[in-house]
């Protein structure tokens, strides 16, 4: 689902330093393309993960290769941010500070990340009304994301940040059943 990375205080307090500086800066947008395309990188390239995480490579090594590998192709910003990284043995929070930053981004554009759990597959122009429902309860562009899980027989699950909207049909059946055995006699 969206945002299953659960980021930690430390990278979301380093991502929301880089924001604001970002903001400052104009270039909010920028680094955010910078960030996610180097948390691709991390991601798709474990041996480069696992380098800037390696405790026993000095910060001077991780400083080299950045500077030849990262600092020609992200703004002064952001290198510098990266260089701050590593100064403080915080390179391997970077892919949690990608994600925190991206929340942030989301966060002040309006956008919220919405995930819908049907039974089967919905139509574009159902998935669209969803859209528009949780956009007006909301008041907020959601980015909505399906998931299909036929044990939920039909309705819908809605997760909205930490905040679950259950109206499947399984939950409605085994309300009604919960129901059904308190009120029989004894």
């Amino acid at each position: 689902m969206a945002n299953t990375t659960h980021n930690s205080p430390t990278s979301v307090t380093y991502a929301r330093s880089l924001f604001e500086l970002a903001q400052d800066q104009k270039l909010t947008d920028e680094i955010g393309k910078d960030l996610a395309g180097i948390a691709e990188v991390l991601r798709t390239n474990p041996t480069f993960s696992a380098f800037l995480r390696d405790p026993g490579i000095s910060s001077g090594e991780r400083t080299r290769v950045m500077e030849n590998v990262l600092k020609p192709n992200v703004s002064p910003l952001l290198s510098n941010f990266l260089g701050v990284l590593n100064a403080h043995g915080r390179l391997r929070l970077l892919s949690q500070i990608a994600s925190a930053y991206s929340d942030l981004q989301d966060e002040a554009s309006g956008k919220i990340e919405v995930d819908v759990t049907t039974a089967k597959k919905l139509s574009p122009d159902e998935l669209e009304q969803v859209r528009l429902k949780v956009g007006a309860a909301l008041k907020k562009e959601p980015v909505v994301h399906q998931y299909v899980d036929e044990s939920i027989i039909g309705g819908l699950l809605l997760r909205v940040e930490d905040k679950l909207i259950d109206a499947s049909v399984r939950t409605q059946l085994e309300t009604m059943k919960r129901q059904l055995i308190a009120a029989r006699p004894r």
